[in-house]
């Protein structure tokens, strides 16, 4: 067995589409698009609005915040939800207290094939 690490102290600072507070640690890269990280937002962190560069699955793992697509509206999002994102699609979050979220982006990624839907709140 081995041990590895992926918390915030493991990744480097993101400020691309004035990004705040982020921390991202790569887990893993594939061929195409395949990659998996863990998404590190500070108190009061955000990643900033931006397009998709193909199907995109945020899993929270700690804390809680939002999440938009194109739309203006915040949905909250919080440990054991998930955000998908299609390729092209803009979209944003946030959080107020602090929050983690492993992120991953493949080509023929489908969460609707094991992950239940939840609805959208008004």
């Amino acid at each position: 067995m081995r041990l590895f690490r992926f918390d915030a102290s493991a990744g480097h600072p993101i400020t691309h589409f004035d990004s705040v507070g982020l921390v991202m640690s790569p887990i893993q890269r594939g061929e195409g698009q395949f990659q998996i990280g863990c998404m590190h937002l500070e108190a009061g962190g955000l990643v900033g609005f931006h397009q998709a560069v193909g199907p995109q699955l945020f899993l929270v793992v700690r804390g809680e915040g939002w999440v938009r697509g194109e739309r203006p509206e915040r949905h909250s999002i919080a440990v054991g939800q998930a955000a998908f994102w299609t390729d092209g699609e803009w979209h944003e979050s946030g959080t107020a207290t602090g929050m983690d979220a492993i992120v991953l982006e493949a080509a023929t990624l489908d969460p609707t094939q094991f992950l239940p839907e939840m609805p959208m709140e008004a």
